[in-house]
C-alpha cells in the first residue's frame, strides 16, 4: 500500500492534486497548462503533471488567472 504524502510535500502533482491545493478549478488548470512547451508542466506520455515550485512563481508574478 503506498504512503499518502502532503500535497505539499510533492514536487509534481495531477490537475486534480493541483486544482485542490492552488483552488483553482480543473478546467481552468488544463487551460493553463495545455501548452506543449508550458515551463511548469511535465508530460508523462499524455498525462500532465504539474511542478508544483514554477507554477508557485507563474502564480505570485500573475495578477490574475
Amino acid at each position: 500500500m503506498k504512503d499518502k504524502i502532503a500535497l505539499s510535500q510533492k514536487s509534481l502533482l495531477t490537475l486534480e492534486e493541483a486544482s485542490a491545493y492552488f483552488n483553482i478549478g480543473v478546467c481552468k488548470m488544463r487551460e493553463l497548462t495545455n501548452d506543449e512547451n508550458c515551463p511548469y508542466v511535465l508530460w508523462n506520455g499524455s498525462k500532465r503533471l504539474i511542478k508544483r515550485k514554477p507554477f508557485e512563481e507563474f502564480l505570485y508574478n500573475s495578477y490574475s488567472v
